[in-house]
This record gives C-alpha cells, structure tokens and sequence, in this order.
C-alpha cells in the first residue's frame, strides 16, 4: 500500500473545453489498472467538447449543477451528491450551467493512455448547451 503522490492542478486544454476548467489527477491507473479519476472544476457556462470513451464514463457531481448532453438532444440536469453514466462509445458532452460553478469527479477506463481512452470531436454549439434540460432521478 501507498500514498499516490498528488500531481499539480492543470489547466484543461482548449482543444477539448469550452472555458475556464481545471483538474486535479486523482488517479491514473498503472497495469494492470486501467482507472482514471479527476476531479475537474467548471467555471459557469464551461463544458467540454464532443467526446466518447471506448469503456465508457461515469460523472459524480460533487458541487454546483452539472450538464450533461447527447447527440440526440437530450441535456441532463445533475445536482450534487448526483452520478450519471455514459456507456461506452456515445458521443456526449458535460460541464457547468450557465449560473453555477460546477465540480464532477470523472471516472473512466483506459486502454493504454490517450487516444485510446477518449476520442474527442468538435466544440458543444450554444445551441446545444442551451437546449431544454431534463431532471433524473
């Protein structure tokens, strides 16, 4: 057993968010693991591009309102204390509402780092971040 040594806060690259976002590593898994953790902070209105990941993902709203979007138009509404989960594959897009600060831990698997953990698309329109939200449960 031991304590995993606590990497610098980075700033999210504008190649893949919109606005000012930040995350915290909190554990990227060595072989044979193959979990990825981050806590990562939206400002208001920030949120990520398009993006799918092989195994799937899974958001824990930890503060502030979260958003969270498909290709089909759906937008779910999280609150904290909140997880949603994102199957693998789909195409989808999370961050902060318009009005609130947002905090989700990401959890996710990956297969060896990088392009094979995450496939990422083009920029979430406005369009699409202001469409109607709906409320889970």
């Amino acid at each position: 057993m031991e304590f995993v040594q606590q990497q610098p806060t980075s700033k999210a690259p504008a190649d893949w968010f919109t606005g000012d976002v930040w995350w915290d590593v909190i554990v990227a898994g060595q072989e044979p693991s193959r979990l990825r953790a981050n806590l990562v902070r939206f400002a208001p209105g920030a949120r990520t591009h398009w993006h799918s990941h092989a195994l799937g993902q899974t958001l824990h709203v930890v503060s502030g309102v979260a958003l969270i979007g498909t290709r089909d138009g759906t937008v779910l509404e999280a609150h904290q204390g909140e997880t949603v989960t994102c199957p693998p594959g789909e195409e989808h897009w999370h961050g902060a509402a318009p009005d609130h600060f947002m905090e989700h831990i990401a959890l996710w698997e990956g297969e060896g780092g990088g392009a094979a953990e995450t496939t990422w698309a083009e920029a979430v329109g406005d369009g699409e971040y202001d469409g109607p939200r709906t409320r889970g449960r």
